[in-house]
């Protein structure tokens, strides 16, 4: 049994549901504006770039690269204290949108911008997964 503290699961409100619902089945999801055609992140009820509040969540690639990158060597949350060192960065995907997440599978020296990730899943429970991304093309 693992003295492991859990880490904490997200919360979703009415406009981020389906993007979480999505990570739940391994799949990355934005909302995509029926107007312009433009994805968006993080979700909201219109779009940011012509204001339609009609829109569709999509499937998305799941590919980017680092845009920029922290690694935490301090534990400021105890859930986190198995986890330092780690990466956050911003993601800019391949459909436009930036997201903010953790980069895995890779020392954190390694971590570089403009690196090419993919995304994967780390399932919190049998209710939640975390959308985190790792270089491109590793295992």
């Amino acid at each position: 049994m693992s003295d492991m503290i859990p880490r904490p699961k997200p919360r979703p409100g009415p406009e981020s549901l389906p993007y979480w619902q999505a990570a739940r089945e391994h799949r990355l999801a934005l909302p995509k504006c029926d107007r312009c055609e433009k994805f968006w992140f993080p979700p909201s009820a219109s779009c940011p770039h012509c204001l339609s509040a009609k829109f569709t969540f999509c499937d998305v690639s799941g590919r980017g690269k680092v845009f920029s990158h922290v690694t935490f060597n301090r534990v400021y949350r105890a859930s986190f204290s198995e986890r330092v060192p780690y990466v956050v960065a911003l993601i800019e995907l391949e459909e436009g949108p930036r997201l903010l997440t953790n980069i895995v599978g890779i020392s954190p020296e390694e971590v570089r911008c403009d690196m090419p990730v993919e995304v994967v899943f780390e399932d919190i429970d049998a209710e939640a997964s975390i959308p985190q991304f790792r270089p491109r093309g590793s295992c």
